[in-house]
């Protein structure tokens, strides 16, 4: 497949052909044509992705890395073909690459492989442990996935949880940065891009001074990898997690990237079949990574589809699909601010984003802004998106959240825009 170096936007007849590629965006609802603006929680999949996980399940479906047979050999390969397209999608070795259910199975490993390193025989995996007093940094942006798991690890370890904060815009306050960061700082897990606000995060004095302590920087790209490119190599952060379903992708897989050096050192966590050198009845030895860490059966053709849907993105250019993600993030959050009554969180000023923005319209619970929407075939999210904190933050319980992806439209986004108005309209809202 052939992949675009261009880093112009994609025109309006790319658009349409893309879009003819995705089958379900040609579907109705409620009487309307679909407008699907709810990529952040889930994008849709082209035929490519669609065509290459029924084509692997009626002609190569066979177990991986077990069977002896010519169709077990034939999957092992397609298997770890598509490792290897992951891992240069992200700037890794495909050793470097362990496939997960999801980011948050692959947060969950991280952390559950932190805690079991204390009782480890390998001097390098117990180097890893956390003691009591030890310190996790995160930031207040974080959604669920990349809070809990640490928040259970503090618990299990004795360690400390603190947090970078935000303002009153959503932006990360790093002159606290110093004040947080020190030698009992173990862990610094943030996100790539806020789910919520769309900003993509100034990471790169967090991980500085991460190095400066030794701290291990895990990265949550859950909303970067799809629309902007990735090089984890020139972030320098030791381990990132993303899901497949975000992505184009199938549901059902996600991705652990890291070091190799990080990966040897961290202990499995799922322990059985496929993990393992030697086994007696007493003990066990395992495999170096990354099948130390995928014990059980694989999804395999969830890898395979996600492998399409990398070489889908990548044929694209990834610098064409992040200009055309900014130019709908700045179009839904101009025209949002516009609305009378419509608070929209945007972060700092000038700061750079991707195609997502979440609002509030004055008085109006978000669910029913969602209905209000949905009876006119516009799909968005609504709630707390899995950010709780971020929310109460903000003085905010709930709000509602535009996303896009490569199929989406100017004038998908004018068609939202305009519901919106109408629902400030028919809930009396005033500015």
């Amino acid at each position: 497949m052939t992949t675009t170096t261009s880093t112009a936007p994609l025109s309006d007849d790319e658009i349409r052909r893309i879009r003819a590629d995705f089958p379900i965006l040609g579907e109705s609802v409620n009487g309307r044509p679909l407008v699907y603006l709810d990529s952040g929680a889930t994008s849709q999949r082209p035929r490519t992705v669609l065509d290459a996980e029924r084509e692997f399940a009626e002609h190569r479906n066979s177990a991986v890395h077990r069977g002896a047979h010519t169709l077990a050999a034939e999957a092992t390969e397609e298997f770890e073909q598509a490792r290897e397209r992951i891992a240069g999608f992200v700037g890794v070795g495909a050793d470097e690459v362990v496939w997960t259910a999801n980011a948050t199975a692959g947060l969950n490993l991280v952390a559950y492989a932190l805690s079991n390193a204390a009782v480890q025989e390998e001097p390098a995996m117990r180097e890893l442990a956390l003691e009591p007093g030890d310190e996790i940094l995160v930031t207040e942006l974080e959604h669920h996935a990349n809070l809990v798991p640490w928040q259970q690890l503090a618990l299990r370890t004795g360690a400390v949880l603190r947090f970078i904060p935000v303002d009153d815009d959503g932006a990360l306050v790093l002159d606290e940065l110093d004040a947080l960061l020190g030698e009992r700082t173990r862990v610094v897990a943030l996100a790539h891009v806020s789910n919520v606000i769309g900003t993509v995060s100034p990471i790169a004095p967090v991980i500085a001074r991460a190095r400066e302590v030794g701290a291990l920087v895990v990265l949550d790209a859950c909303q970067s990898a799809p629309q902007l490119p990735l090089d984890l190599r020139a972030l320098d952060v030791d381990l990132a997690v993303f899901s497949g379903h975000k992505m184009l992708g199938p549901s059902g897989v996600g991705v652990l990237a890291g070091r190799r050096e990080i990966l040897a050192a961290l202990p499995p966590v799922t322990t059985g079949g496929s993990v393992i050198t030697r086994v007696t009845m007493e003990r066990s030895e395992f495999l170096p990574p990354p099948q130390r860490f995928e014990a059980g059966t694989q999804p395999v053709s969830q890898a395979v589809g996600l492998a399409a849907a990398v070489d889908y993105l990548e044929s694209l250019g990834m610098d064409r699909v992040a200009a055309h993600e900014r130019e709908l993030g700045a179009q839904m959050v101009d025209g949002l601010a516009a609305i009378p009554g419509v608070r929209v969180l945007r972060g700092a000023p000038g700061a750079e984003r991707v195609g997502l923005a979440s609002f509030a319209l004055e008085g109006v619970h978000a669910h029913d802004l969602g209905q209000f929407l949905d009876d006119r075939g516009i799909a968005i999210r609504v709630g707390h998106h899995c950010a709780q904190p971020l929310h109460r933050r903000l003085g905010l319980t709930a709000t509602a959240r535009m996303s896009a992806a490569v199929y989406t439209t100017a004038e998908e986004v004018e068609l939202a825009l305009a519901a919106v108005r109408d629902a400030a309209g028919f809930f009396g809202v005033r500015a």
